[in-house]
């Protein structure tokens, strides 16, 4: 839904030079949902994780993939995570799941990285959001595609 109608033009478009563009931000936000299908012992493969691994940063020397790829992307790695989100169980959830944060209040668990997966997209989606605006297009629409089972 955010990326309706969004043109593969305006999906490699920077803000004044300073922004990341579409293409990188929803391929993040597909290396964070490869990321979380792993956790849950999916053994998929990003096709561009390259691009994209843990936020690396943009370099406008490289050629990303379409929009159209990545979506397609999305398409093939969500139904398999939603699959896996009805399995888990919740003592697989409360496994340690080390991140490194070191952080005494916040459990590094499977349950807390999946959280934080779902906020890094949802962040990216509003920053899409926001990049849907700039370039002239319609708000983000919440409609619902009755068709899409994940």
């Amino acid at each position: 839904m955010v990326l309706d109608g969004i043109s593969e033009e305006d999906a490699v478009k920077r803000v004044e030079g300073r922004t990341n563009h579409i293409v990188w931000m929803v391929g993040n936000f597909l290396d964070m949902r490869y990321a979380l299908g792993n956790v849950l012992g999916l053994q998929e493969e990003f096709e561009y994780k390259d691009f994209f691994f843990q936020g690396k940063a943009l370099d406008e020397n490289l050629h990303y993939p379409s929009l159209q790829n990545l979506k397609a992307d999305f398409h093939k790695i969500s139904p398999l995570i939603y699959q896996k989100l009805l399995e888990v169980s919740d003592d697989e959830l409360d496994k340690a799941f080390p991140m490194g944060m070191n952080i005494e209040f916040f459990p590094e668990t499977v349950l807390n990285f999946i959280g934080m997966c779902i906020g890094r997209e949802d962040y990216l989606c509003g920053q899409i959001g926001l990049m849907r605006r700039i370039f002239g297009y319609e708000g983000m629409k919440y409609d619902f595609d009755k068709d899409l089972k994940y």
